[in-house]
């Protein structure tokens, strides 16, 4: 998890999608928070390719959780996956 949040991209668009999706919350481009996932690489100056890469390895860290819906796809921050984090860092402290 932590290499994966290594690269600045792929932590500024995990930070985003935690920002606009709060916990427990699906976050796509039909829900009320869907801007969010257009926008994840917004300013950052990279290709939407480059950002679906980044979420694919956001996915494989098992930071954000994918599903398909028809032709789009919703993701959400893992909750899990921050709780891991902090213990991690409050064990080490």
């Amino acid at each position: 998890m932590l290499k994966a949040l290594s690269n600045p991209n792929r932590l500024k668009i995990f930070l985003r999608l935690l920002k606009c999706c709060p916990a427990d919350t699906v976050c796509d481009i039909t829900s009320p928070h869907g801007e969010c996932v257009g926008e994840l690489g917004k300013d950052l100056g990279i290709s939407p390719s480059t950002v679906s890469h980044h979420i694919k390895e956001l996915s494989h860290a098992g930071l954000i959780l994918l599903e398909r819906k028809g032709k789009f796809i919703t993701c959400q921050a893992n909750t899990q996956a921050l709780t891991r984090i902090s213990i991690l860092f409050e064990h080490n402290i």
